[in-house]
């Protein structure tokens, strides 16, 4: 299983805070059959303190997909690793890379690039509760660190503890002066630094992160010897860009997928969702951007997000927007 995460993992989609849940997953997977897919965030307190056990819904369809932890009690984290695995996931990855408040308050994510060892313990604990691999995902350093020293630190650090696998985000993080979506823009990117880590831990796998916008640049960096790329935004809104050549030109295997097929396929998915009282706008949120730069898209969103909040609203609004995609072929 672990060799088969670390084919998946050659291209991955980020884990994205109220973009990433399992309606959007499911898009994705009908795009490419081999990238590794990420869910949001779920903190530790919410599985292990609040048992919120539904955040850990998922399909089987979704597979290969990894579930992201934020929290910093290893004890607490181990927990939740035992109920992300018992739920299916096959990799438990740690957030060390979100710069938000709220995140901070909670002593995890990007802050926790200042206490390595205690990223160490926690996967140690993670690892030490289950069968699944513990990954983890971070930042270039935070604050006034220098990333130079900082992150081959952390990296050996964690390392040590048996973690073999690494998302780098190619950017520090500042958590005082910052939002969230500046630490995504402001900080500039440093991919030299990141390619170097490759170079002095060649025997871990590590995946570049943040700002990359296509495919080839992804190919790019596998080229120049990353073992992954982890692409975020870019896959989120031009999803057919990114996902529908994927399969062969990064791993090699089956034919490109097509957009329009994968809105179609979506359409038994819609309707279960609504059959079991879910909404419409729940799922084709994640769609709007399925057509992204192609004749017809502009009709495609305008008719998706007018219409799907409306409580009749069901496949046919899906397949009337469709519509204006076939006419502009």
């Amino acid at each position: 299983m672990k060799n088969n995460l670390q084919k998946a993992a050659r291209l991955s989609v980020a884990p994205m805070m109220d973009w990433t849940d399992r309606h959007c997953r499911f898009l994705h997977r009908l795009l490419s059959r081999e990238v590794l897919l990420y869910t949001e965030m779920v903190t530790s307190p919410a599985l292990v303190r609040g048992g919120a056990l539904h955040l850990l819904a998922h399909s089987p369809e979704e597979h290969p997909v990894a579930l992201q932890l934020g929290g910093s009690d290893p004890t607490e984290l181990a927990e939740a690793a035992r109920l992300g695995a018992a739920a299916g996931y096959e990799e438990i990855n740690l957030n060390i890379g979100c710069p938000s408040d709220r995140v901070q308050s909670g002593t995890f994510g990007a802050v926790l690039m200042k206490q390595p060892e205690l990223v160490a313990d926690c996967v140690k604990a993670m690892q030490d509760a289950i069968g699944a691999e513990v990954t983890v995902k971070c930042r270039i350093g935070v604050d006034e660190q220098e990333p130079e020293q900082v992150l081959p630190a952390f990296i050996e650090t964690v390392s040590a503890s048996g973690c073999r696998r690494f998302s780098i985000h190619a950017r520090k993080a500042w958590l005082q002066g910052l939002s969230p979506k500046e630490n995504r823009d402001i900080p500039p990117l440093d991919y030299p630094l990141v390619l170097r880590m490759k170079a002095t831990f060649p025997h871990l796998h590590l995946s570049v992160n943040g700002g990359i916008e296509t495919l080839q640049q992804a190919l790019n960096f596998l080229e120049a010897g990353m073992d992954g790329v982890m692409i975020g935004r870019a896959a989120y809104h031009q999803p057919a860009d990114i996902l529908c050549d994927a399969d062969p030109r990064v791993f090699g295997v089956g034919q490109a997928s097509d957009p329009v097929e994968a809105a179609r396929a979506m359409l038994p998915y819609i309707e279960a969702h609504l059959s079991s009282g879910g909404k419409l706008a729940q799922v084709t949120r994640h769609m709007l951007g399925l057509f992204a730069g192609r004749p017809g898209a502009r009709q495609w969103r305008r008719i998706l997000s007018e219409g799907a909040h409306k409580p009749s609203a069901g496949p046919a609004l899906v397949e009337q927007a469709l519509a204006h995609i076939l006419q502009a072929v």
